[in-house]
């Protein structure tokens, strides 16, 4: 339509209009594998007009190379776009698809059905208002269904749609349909849903999903698309107390100092009073500055930059709050953790905790529980496998700000993330803090290390020993302090065998317990030097975390890494215990260096049993190196 010769823009603009006022619903799909997921987000596309031309050709193409239907079009391939996803015929990576019809727009995450990548469905579930759960005809409820229905109830998603796809396959019988409705009804009724639609469908053939199928009068309920068109979906955000994780400190030139996020929830304005979660100073909102100008007011969902009227210590990864409403700050709460690596998960081990913007250490102190996904029974655990899920204890370096899940997913919300090679270990959901953690404060001691320090003459600092088991650990280690001692230096030795005598006799050798082993000698060592001693500690000590773990606990230049470097062929042609035979034998289980790893330290402050020199003469090298970097001060350096 043209007027005066001119391109009439007002049908577009009138078009853009409409769609603006319309809702958004985010939802994913999810079930076992084969249940047709990705089939069922293809048939969306292709029936609400959401494919060109060029995409239609060119996924009949792909169709005859990789389709799973015969001659006809394979609408699962609009979504399986991985290779690895379309030779296998499943969904690895997790697929984001955007649709809309004339009522609602709407944001669709494929994940994946294989159990391997149930880590993938839970990223995609995080930010879903609505699941719509699959379940095969012929197949039923399986252990991915029950699975992924208890994710979808820990992450809050409260509306649910249980799609029975491939009625066809079964006749449309209604029996069929009604008997799984009823099993799953059973299973699911402590998960909490607001909304449960059970809808027997054909994603293959469109019954049902955008037109009411002629093959099952039975059925009277809408249609998918109805559905999802319909549902009432509360998301109260505004209304909730204000949160703003600060993602950047935006300082473009010496006159402005902005704050910069996405507001997680509630109300700000100009004027309003506002809060530093963590230190508790405050200010007024001074300004709220977008990209087109200013605003009046901005919410939930909104990216903003709040300027202040005060300039006050705020950092990326603090929270700006409303005074009268703060989150919880501490280092101590339980959470549910879903854990995602193949790797188990070890407590006391540190990992990295990222809530926001805000990243620290922490560890888990104690597995309280895990949930078996069958029978939702809770079972006792030391560590935790891929895709297993637990009720968990964490102790943050550092205080966070947080709100339990239930009340904020983005405050209530975390990772954990491997420290050495950066992958997401684990998702996190705050359930609340640990009272206990606010009643233990710091006491002030009025004689400090330095003092007890100084009063002996030296530095105080931990020699950690670490090698093979008959590397020669222990033999260098009493060979120094003998040497110190003999000098008049102030000393104690920690060594492995001994320990395990007193202290961690309640400790195994799974990978788990060696972590715990080592993280309680880590912090007996750290003891020791608050009393000013030269603690020497012997043990294997084999992961790289833990000892990186018991050098961060120390000050600066405390811990003093000795890498014993004695080859696996040597120490085991020694076997003074006889150890490495009953290894071989099968008598002993996770034996270090024969079916349990040794991760060499990659830069110790000294290797030693290297060259091959008699231990008295390794032990004089190692008296060296403390004497030449300053360990051992002939007169006191130290003023009291």
């Amino acid at each position: 339509m043209t007027v005066l010769g001119k391109i009439d823009t007002s049908v577009f603009t009138e078009y853009l209009a409409t769609h603006e006022k319309k809702t958004l619903l985010r939802f994913l799909t999810c079930g076992s594998v084969d249940d047709g997921k990705s089939t069922l987000i293809g048939r969306l596309l292709y029936d609400t007009k959401l494919i060109f031309e060029d995409q239609l050709a060119g996924l009949e193409k792909d169709s005859k190379r990789f389709g799973t239907v015969g001659e006809e079009i394979d609408l699962a391939l609009l979504v399986d776009g991985l290779q690895a996803e379309r030779e296998q015929g499943i969904t690895i990576d997790v697929a984001y698809r955007f649709f809309t019809t004339e009522k609602r727009k709407f944001i669709v995450a494929d994940t994946p059905g294989h159990e391997q990548y149930t880590r993938n469905m839970a990223t995609g579930a995080s930010n879903a208002d609505l699941a719509v759960i699959l379940i095969d005809a012929r197949k039923g409820i399986l252990t991915q269904t029950r699975r992924h229905s208890f994710i979808v109830s820990l992450l809050g998603i409260k509306h649910v749609v249980l799609a029975v796809n491939k009625i066809d396959l079964m006749d449309y019988s209604q029996e069929v349909f009604d008997r799984i409705v009823s099993e799953y009804k059973d299973f699911a009724a402590g998960f909490g849903f607001e909304s449960l639609k059970a809808i027997p469908l054909s994603a293959r053939f469109g019954d049902n999903v955008l037109e009411r199928s002629p093959n099952m009068p039975w059925y009277d309920g809408p249609t998918l698309v109805d559905h999802l068109e319909t549902v009432e979906i509360e998301r109260n955000l505004w209304e909730k107390p204000f949160r703003l994780p600060v993602q950047w400190v935006n300082r473009p030139d010496l006159n402005f100092r902005g704050f910069t996020g996405t507001i997680a929830s509630g109300v700000l304005r100009p004027g309003d009073d506002i809060l530093v979660a963590a230190s508790g100073k405050t200010s007024k909102v001074k300004a709220i500055v977008t990209y087109d100008g200013e605003l009046a007011v901005a919410g939930a969902d909104e990216a903003v930059t709040v300027t202040l009227e005060d300039e006050i210590d705020i950092s990326r990864g603090d929270v700006l709050t409303s005074p009268s409403a703060r989150p919880e700050v501490g280092d101590q709460f339980q959470a549910t953790l879903i854990w995602m690596n193949e790797d188990e998960l070890l407590p006391g081990r540190p990992y990295l905790l990222k809530i926001g913007a805000k990243t620290v250490s922490a560890t888990i102190t104690d597995i309280k529980h895990k949930t078996d996904v069958n029978s939702f029974e809770k079972l006792a655990a030391k560590t935790l496998k891929l895709n297993e899920v637990a009720t968990v204890n964490i102790a943050t370096q550092s205080p966070i700000a947080f709100d339990p899940y239930e009340d904020n997913r983005a405050t209530g919300a975390f990772i954990l993330i491997d420290r050495i090679s950066n992958l997401t270990l684990g998702a996190g959901l705050i359930d609340h803090s640990l009272r206990r953690a606010s009643n233990v404060h710091w006491q002030a001691l009025e004689v400090s290390k330095e003092a007890r320090a100084g009063i002996k003459r030296q530095k105080p600092a931990v020699l950690w020993f670490t090698g093979l088991s008959g590397a020669g650990k222990s033999t260098i280690a009493n060979l120094v302090e003998k040497k110190l001692l003999s000098l008049g230096y102030h000393t104690t030795l920690l060594d492995g065998d001994n320990v395990r005598h007193g202290l961690n006799k309640d400790l195994g050798f799974s990978d788990a317990d060696r972590v715990e082993n080592i993280r309680r000698v880590a912090e007996v060592s750290k003891l020791m030097t608050e009393a000013g001693l030269i603690t020497l500690v012997s043990f294997i000590s084999p992961f790289r975390a833990e000892r990186q773990m018991a050098r961060e606990l120390l000050g600066a230049g405390e811990f003093v890494e000795i890498h014993v470097a004695t080859p696996l062929a040597v120490a085991e042609a020694r076997d003074v215990k006889g150890l490495y035979k009953k290894a071989r034998a099968g008598e002993i289980p996770n034996f270090t260096g024969i079916d349990s790893p040794y991760e060499a330290p990659e830069h110790p402050e000294i290797v030693v049993a290297a060259s091959g020199e008699t231990p008295e003469a390794e032990a004089e090298r190692i008296f060296k190196w403390l004497f030449d970097n300053g360990y051992l001060p002939i007169e006191p350096s130290y003023v009291i």
